[in-house]
């Protein structure tokens, strides 16, 4: 088990460092544009911030329904996580955690929102919902000091959005199927970490190359 999680996470980080390297032949920076996030580019108003934080709950609970069931584990592979990172980055600290608050509390109340339009909080998956609302505030945090702006500094981003959601998601996980940290592992990190490495590379070049675009505009 020690090798298969060794294995999983030196494939995420060639992964990583190959994106990287590749990328830097085509740097993207962004000069002369203001601190702050991508929805700060939009003028500033009550019906702008409410339609954010409504559009970033839509927008989870739709990537939520595009899974792939793993029949050994009761966590299905979705793109909830990618759409977590970059709705964090996009809408800032604040609005961010109401935002997937709103999107948690909704499921909770029987909206059939989260993964395999499923609801409620009584599941093996429900710890990774919680974990998200951490992962979009640190996203929006960091994305507001500019760890977004750049392929290196989005990568960090990333990461620490992952290890927040599997801080809460594998005990819950454990708790729930009364798991002990092994079979945690096997069922709620190890086949998740390839397609955690895939969608984070994809946020690693839209994120910073969104930035790029903004700044040629200007």
């Amino acid at each position: 088990m020690v090798d298969a999680v060794a294995q999983a996470e030196t494939t995420n980080l060639r992964f990583s460092n190959l994106l990287i390297r590749n990328c830097e032949r085509w740097p993207v920076t962004t000069p002369n544009i203001a601190v702050g996030v991508l929805s700060d580019r939009i003028p500033f108003s009550r019906a702008r911030d409410i339609a954010l934080v409504a559009g970033g709950a839509i927008f989870v609970a739709i990537a939520s329904q595009i899974v792939i069931p793993l029949g050994f584990t009761p966590v299905p592979l979705s793109l909830s996580t990618f759409a977590v990172i970059l709705t964090g980055a996009a809408l800032g600290p604040v609005k961010a955690t109401l935002s997937l608050s709103l999107y948690m509390l909704a499921g909770m109340a029987g909206a059939p929102i989260f993964a395999e339009q499923s609801s409620g909080w009584e599941s093996a998956s429900f710890g990774y919902i919680i974990g998200y609302i951490l992962a979009a505030a640190a996203a929006g945090k960091l994305a507001s000091k500019g760890f977004d702006r750049s392929i290196g500094k989005t990568a960090l981003l990333v990461i620490a959005c992952s290890v927040l959601i599997y801080a809460v998601g594998l005990p819950w996980l454990m708790a729930f199927t009364g798991a002990d940290l092994v079979q945690g592992l096997e069922m709620g990190v190890v086949p998740f970490l390839i397609g955690d490495a895939i969608k984070g590379a994809a946020a690693m070049a839209l994120l910073p190359a969104t930035w790029h675009l903004i700044g040629k505009s200007k």
